[in-house]
């Protein structure tokens, strides 16, 4: 028997597209998979793996599958919600974790099938730090396909957090702290989509950064 596995992917946030067509998890004997970017197609699959997913999936999707699963970077049940990998980085955090997770009613609430954590060394600019973030989503993925169907999830413990969704505003520097003070910050920017700006004089000015 062959497992039917979908990736949905969000149109609106597609960069870990590339490196999801790119990856070879090496299982095709086990496993189909297809990629789709039409939540309204997908239904009846063994196991759906809704990435970098924005949007809130309602229940009747979830019941039109067998098993959605999503995974999430942090240590749930901390920073549940959106951004949980900018969110610690704001923090000063360099140890991350990475959840995969049964996609539930309630966001971010559902047991956890495994969790990995990794490293950054805190000079990663948004695009590494992306790359980063999407081998480790393709890691976790593959090690549960690897032990599925012969793995059981584990209820999150503990008292948890939950992140707002980040928005273009909130790329804003202040004029009063140093870089040092807002290095973090100039690294989760986006220098295309939400680049880094600052307001003076009735002005706005934007800031882009790169590596040498």
């Amino acid at each position: 028997m062959k497992y039917k596995v979908t990736f949905l992917l969000d149109k609106t946030n597609l960069w870990f597209e590339k490196q999801l067509k790119n990856y070879d998890f090496k299982l095709n004997r086990k496993y189909f998979f297809k990629i789709s970017k039409n939540p309204n197609s997908v239904k009846n699959q063994n196991i759906v793996f809704p990435v970098s997913y924005t949007k809130i999936l309602p229940e009747k999707f979830l019941k039109k599958n067998e098993l959605v699963l999503v995974a999430h970077s942090s240590k749930l049940p901390k920073h549940k919600g959106f951004a949980p990998l900018q969110h610690q980085i704001l923090e000063n955090k360099n140890k991350i974790y990475m959840s995969l997770i049964k996609a539930v009613k309630k966001v971010d609430e559902g047991p956890i099938f495994l969790q990995n954590h990794f490293h950054l060394d805190g000079t990663e600019l948004y695009e590494e730090i992306r790359k980063i973030q999407g081998n480790q989503i393709l890691k976790i993925i593959k090690k549960f396909l690897i032990n599925y169907p012969k793995i059981n999830p584990k209820n999150q413990k503990g008292k948890g957090n939950f992140n707002k969704r980040r928005h273009p505003k909130d790329s804003e520097l202040n004029i009063y702290k140093n870089i040092k003070q807002q290095f973090n910050h100039l690294r989760i920017n986006d220098n295309e989509k939400y680049p880094s700006f600052f307001n003076f004089k009735g002005q706005k000015y934007i800031i882009k950064i790169y590596k040498d």
